[in-house]
């Protein structure tokens, strides 16, 4: 029975699974946006939130309690001053996971995790990206004022002139005379 087992094993050691979740949380807070498997993703969540939490408490304490897990100081510094007071007034949920296809390899369910409110406003869930929609080659239709006014404008006959078949070589349908 597993009553109160809590976390995925990952088919991971504990330090191994440890070192694993510490270095993705680092990637998610340095770039913002990381395409993992589904189960990490869900995995690590947890710790990214909590480092986020620890971000804004900011005293020394919490700063430590962060650097256990988060080995760069590029990281520490922009997680405590940059993104951190950016969620000062939300009360948790500061990530997103969004599923993607399955990767091509072995089927693997794959997924985004990335920060909430910090610039990413693409669909990305949508096969291709998010290009821009191409616009069509067809004219806008004209105002019924303006068909009015062209409307009322004579329109002047050109003469047609008359073509002579019987100087060329081919017949008027365009085929050739024999």
């Amino acid at each position: 029975m597993r009553h109160l087992v809590s976390g995925r094993k990952l088919n991971r050691s504990a330090s191994h699974r440890r070192a694993m979740l510490s270095n993705l949380a680092v990637s998610i807070l340095d770039k913002e946006r990381v395409t993992t498997t589904l189960a990490k993703a869900k995995e690590v969540r947890g710790v990214v939130e909590r480092m986020i939490t620890y971000g804004k408490k900011g005293d020394l304490h919490a700063r430590r309690l962060a650097a256990c897990r988060i080995n760069d100081g590029e990281v520490l510094k922009k997680l405590f001053d940059d993104i951190a007071p950016g969620y000062r007034e939300r009360n948790g949920g500061y990530t997103r996971v969004l599923k993607t296809e399955d990767r091509k390899g072995d089927c693997a369910p794959m997924a985004i995790i990335e920060l909430v409110g910090r610039g990413h406003n693409d669909a990305v869930r949508k096969k291709g990206g998010a290009a821009p929609k191409k616009k069509s080659a067809k004219p806008k239709a004209a105002s019924p004022a303006v068909l009015a006014d062209k409307a009322t404008e004579p329109v002047a006959a050109e003469p047609v002139e008359a073509v002579d078949t019987a100087d060329t070589d081919t017949a008027p349908d365009g085929r050739e005379n024999q």
